[in-house]
């Protein structure tokens, strides 16, 4: 079974080459936003890019901003089941600033290249012991998707919950705290930990995705 895999904002799909999973994993990659595209159409041209709904059977994994997008294409198409990484299902679990800073329009403001954060910020807030790759990363960022990324998150609607759910959230997450009583939480991980601990999740997502598909096949 494939696992459309996508990545949070300015990541790449090396984030997933530490996961251990039994399914084969496809790398969805970013693709330019148009002109004030919404998170919805976006979403949209990704099924029809990676030819999503041609599967009978597939799942979606989203890390991050990544979960928003993973959560939109489960919407639209039927996947056997939604993981979701460091990561929210819906917009009441953004925090509050968050969704306050979507309201006041502040993000048009500050230009695209002041939201690459220094490097001992990014270590702070990602809270990684790889730093080499978070840099490769941050370094390699398209800042014109960024923006629309964060401006998407800060604006994100989604009140629907999904079927066949795995979220997993890092008690530390600084970025998207875990938020929801249908979240496994890792003790002590931090938003990066997709990376990080790896080995604990993949475990866990063996296992959850070997349940749903056994109950149902029942």
């Amino acid at each position: 079974m494939k696992i459309f895999a996508i990545s949070g904002l300015g990541a790449d799909k090396r984030v997933f080459e530490y996961l251990t999973l039994e399914y084969e994993i496809i790398n969805v990659e970013w693709i330019k936003p148009e002109l004030k595209e919404s998170i919805i159409h976006y979403s949209q041209r990704l099924i029809t890019e990676y030819r999503i709904d041609k599967d009978d059977e597939y799942g979606i994994l989203g890390v991050s901003f990544g979960g928003l997008i993973a959560t939109e294409i489960s919407k639209l198409t039927k996947p056997k089941f939604t993981i979701l990484i460091s990561s929210v299902e819906n917009r009441k679990e953004l925090g509050g600033l968050i969704r306050l800073a979507g309201k006041s329009k502040i993000l048009d403001l500050i230009p695209e290249k002041l939201l690459n954060p220094p490097k001992f910020l990014a270590y702070f807030m990602f809270g990684t012991e790889k730093k080499e790759l978070l840099d490769s990363i941050l370094s390699e960022t398209d800042f014109y998707f960024l923006k629309w990324a964060v401006r998407e998150l800060m604006n994100w609607k989604n009140q629907t919950r999904i079927i066949n759910l795995i979220k997993i959230g890092g008690s530390k997450d600084k970025l998207l705290p875990p938020k929801g009583n249908n979240t496994i939480i890792i003790e002590n991980g931090e938003h990066f930990m997709i990376v990080d601990r790896a080995k604990e999740i993949s475990e866990i997502i063996n296992v959850e995705v070997k349940t749903i598909l056994n109950n149902g096949n029942n």
